[in-house]
């Protein structure tokens, strides 16, 4: 409870906001308590994921792939947020360490089934969950994505997390595409538990304090209940990984007449203070779950979350020896780092009945992330040595506000079951707002460094730094902007048994975007047939799409970035431009459409006693796919920057000039297939106690069908090259095998989990040589969880993440000279190596 309290204080504003929403906004969707664990490994836990009507389903026999994740895995585990956890649980989820620069190593990018996290539909409670506001914009995977941060999501609050693995954009709508993640929230309704978790990495630091707390209590007079939970987290950065620069490389200008400067001899020589574990996290999650009927037919629901985060994250070193290391500000160079204040919220309020013989549901759910950005540890060089080193860069805010009605009921056709019929109505409010930061985030102040006789005169008098801030550019008024639409969607949803071993389901969908989105119609077939008790054939058809956020449409800046030479970071500006900029109608850019998807899949479950096994093949056509352009610097490109058009278009807008520039557009065709294996068996031996155990596989290779042509007016420039269309394709593993055993005898358990990360590439920027290029191993990473149950009331458990402290493959001295880091960016299972942990739970 010692880090909730200093870290609530800061979310004050936000709770008056939620608490006055509670009062005015009313209605939400069936929730569902927490399965019992035997039930879920027996295959036998109920799911409301993809399920429409009163016609219960299991995960034995749903029509498609659906894991089931109980809350007692969830907290067997050292790991500090459900992107990580997920990512070491559910072998189509990976989690790079570094995805990219910019916010994305704060708030870092999924990837499940080798697509971004923009494809997956969020849900709490069957009800959609709004997205960051943090657009991926420099993120090399799943780079431009803005997809929900799940990390914002308490995990003691959870009662068991559905991931349903087909497209059901039919179902659901847009972004629904390589699947469904469903947070049930627990439904406990009496009771409560306190926990503890504190860890560290084995040599690198990165200290973790979580502390967590829920509470249950009855509510009225039938049934009803309301449920807490809070948890606060502090995570502190690690040490940086291997990235030793060579004593032959000058951090220092060079004295006069050439001599080293001494303090080469005694300076740090990690200088990749921007990689690995790179932030420091102080987070704040919290919930409530409540129903309360207030008839026979009657019932009213509401939840709600609601986070805080503070981020301070190392994103550039720059040594002494660079023009933007003014030795009046930082003589010893320094490394930059971005600020990150988030305050994010929803609250969803409802009630089901029944009216006419249909159940009902009627809801609605406001959520918001509101971002504001900032630096620290940096300047602006071309104020001078008068500039300050914390910088307010701006804010951006996304909110969804949805409404939903749903009817469902069954009718007796002389079929083996009553025929099931679900239809509903959705309108959905969206908003995405950038703010611009303080002038002297972004402004050219003009500043020439003075000749004279320091070392750092002698290399750099007479020129111009940097304009703007280094390693980071605040969002300029010109960049500014504010976007809205509305969407309304009906939808129906038809599912029966034929026969009592068939069952045969349809579903489609039609929308409406008042935006460049404009109108879709999805339509989803499924079946699934029994050909022997627990023996099933399983598979289906769907269409699908996912509408452009309003973050890729709007999104404008003019971002700093840099290329590592001599082991020195050269910043480049790069302008960003939104799709419908004028400025990027000349390099052939359009207004953002839909992306369109064709899913098949089709899979096989058996089912005999305590065993288990679903194997399902899949293949996820994807039409149009939104992608960043290459930062075009060409002469092409760069001759268009310098026209009269674009020169008076800049300058209009207070931008100095810039050296390149970058958009998204709908730009390439992709083809994904893969199969996703998974084998439970429960082995309960009496004296020797129960043993769980679970393997699962994943395996999905991404082809490129199409990419878009280039304008006439760039026929030289590539719009997206070599880097970028590899990164599409094999910048995570195509396999991950996850193997894991549970042991349970008496007070003792033990987890024990396995996992095989298959090999991935890393490639470097030519678009010609595959010099730089680099492609790591598997490797296999080991997690152990042991806890003790000592009395009735207090668990304590001891365990470490990557047990024997695997890295990725060493990239060897010449690279780490660069200062770029030894392991590579992209390895999901971190870049730290292993992490001890202990935690102790009172339930009371």
């Amino acid at each position: 409870m010692m880090i909730l309290s200093p870290l609530l204080k800061h979310s004050v504003s936000a709770v008056s906001l939620v608490v006055s929403l509670a009062c005015s906004v009313h209605a939400a969707e069936p929730q569902a308590s927490a399965a019992p664990d035997d039930a879920v490994a027996d295959g036998g836990a109920i799911v409301v994921t993809g399920v429409r009507g009163a016609r219960p389903r299991t995960v034995a026999d749903s029509p498609v792939p659906i894991d089931v994740i109980d809350t007692r895995e969830l907290q067997a585990t050292g790991r500090v947020g459900l992107k990580d956890i997920l990512g070491n649980i559910v072998p189509s989820l990976t989690v790079p360490a570094l995805g990219g620069g910019g916010t994305s190593s704060g708030a870092k990018p999924i990837s499940i089934r080798g697509l971004s996290g923009d494809y997956v539909l969020v849900l709490v409670n069957g009800k959609r969950r709004h997205t960051t506001s943090l657009i991926n914009n420099l993120s090399r995977v799943s780079g431009g994505s803005t997809p929900v941060d799940i990390d914002l999501l308490a995990a003691n609050s959870i009662g068991r997390v559905e991931v349903l693995r087909d497209g059901a954009a039919a179902q659901y709508g847009s972004d629904a595409i390589s699947g469904v993640i469903n947070f049930i929230l627990d439904a406990s309704p009496e009771g409560g538990e306190f926990a503890t978790t504190a860890g560290s990495h084995y040599e690198k630091g990165g200290e973790l304090i979580q502390q967590s707390v829920s509470y249950g209590t009855r509510i009225g007079a039938d049934g009803g209940f309301i449920r807490f939970a809070a948890e606060g987290k502090f995570h502190d950065r690690a040490d940086p990984s291997g990235a030793i620069v060579a004593d032959s490389v000058d951090l220092y200008p060079r004295l006069a007449g050439g001599a080293r400067d001494p303090r080469e001899a005694t300076i740090d020589r990690n200088r990749a203070g921007n990689y690995g574990r790179t932030n420091r996290d102080y987070i704040a999650n919290g919930s409530y779950n409540a129903e309360l009927p207030v008839s026979d037919v009657t019932t009213l629901y509401s939840f709600s979350t609601i986070s805080y985060r503070d981020i301070k994250d190392g994103r550039g070193q720059f040594n002494a020896n660079n023009i933007n290391s003014l030795p009046e500000i930082f003589p010893n160079g320094f490394l930059a780092k971005r600020r990150i204040w988030e305050t994010d919220f929803q609250i969803t309020a409802g009630a089901r009945t029944t009216i006419g013989g249909f159940d009902a549901d009627f809801s609605s759910s406001f959520g918001r992330d509101d971002v504001k950005l900032g630096a620290v540890d940096t300047l602006n060089p071309s104020l001078g040595p008068s500039s300050k080193t914390s910088f307010f860069m701006g804010k951006q805010i996304a909110s969804l506000w949805v409404n939903n009605v749903d009817f469902s009921r069954t009718f007796d056709l002389g079929l083996a079951e009553p025929l099931t019929l679900a239809f509903g109505f959705e309108h959905r409010w969206e908003r995405f707002q950038n703010k611009a930061g303080e002038p002297d985030s972004y402004r050219d102040g003009g500043y020439v460094i003075p000749t004279g006789a320091t070392p750092f005169q002698l290399a750099y008098g007479g020129q111009r730094p940097a304009a703007s801030l280094v390693s980071f550019t605040g969002t300029t008024p010109a960049d500014a902007f504010v976007l809205t639409r509305n969407n309304v969607a009906a939808y129906v949803d038809i599912g029966a048994n034929i026969s009592q071993a068939w069952f045969v389901g349809v579903a489609g969908r039609a929308e409406h975007y008042t935006d460049s989105s404009g109108e879709t119609v999805s339509g989803k077939f499924s079946t699934r047939y029994e050909i022997a008790p627990g023996f099933a054939l399983r598979g289906g058809v769907n269409t699908g799409f996912r509408a452009p956020s309003l973050a890729q449409q709007g999104f404008s800046t003019s971002q700093n970035t840099s290329i590592i030479i001599n082991g020195d970071r050269v910043p480049q500006l790069v302008k960003f431009l939104a799709p419908n900029d004028p400025i990027a109608g000349y390099f052939g850019a359009k207004p953002l459409t839909p992306e369109k998807s064709l899913n098949f899949t089709a899979g096989a479950t058996f089912e005999s006693g305590p065993f288990r096994l679903t194997v399902d093949g899949y293949q996820i056509r994807i039409k149009d796919r939104i992608v960043k352009t290459e930062i075009l610097n060409s002469a092409e490109a760069k001759a268009i920057l310098a026209s009269p058009e674009v020169t008076a278009i800049l300058a209009a807008r207070g931008v100095p000039g810039i050296s390149s520039a970058q958009f998204f557009i709908n730009g390439v065709d992709t083809r994904t297939r893969g199969i996703d294996a998974v084998a439970e068996y429960t082995w309960r031996t009496g004296s020797f106690g129960d043993f769980k155990l679970n393997a699962a596989y994943s395996y999905n290779k991404t082809k490129l069908l199409d990419v878009a042509a280039n304008p006439a007016n760039l026929a030289n420039t590539i719009l997206f090259g070599r880097q970028a269309r590899a990164d599409l394709t094999s910048a995570t593993p195509r396999d991950k095998l996850v193997l894991s055993g549970e042991w349970t005898l008496g007070a003792l358990r033990s987890l024990l989990r396995v996992t095989r990360f298959g090999k991935y590439t890393e490639t470097g920027t030519s678009q010609t040589s595959t010099t730089d290029d680099r492609t790591f191993s598997p490797k296999w990473v080991t997690d152990l969880d042991i806890s003790a149950q000592i009395t009735p009331k207090i668990n304590v458990a001891v365990g470490a993440n990557n047990l024997f402290d695997v890295y990725p493959d060493d990239m060897g001295v010449i690279q780490a000279n660069t200062g770029a880091g030894l392991y590579g960016n992209f390895a999901p299972f971190g870049l730290s190596g292993g992490f001890y942990y202990a935690r102790l739970g009172v339930k009371f």
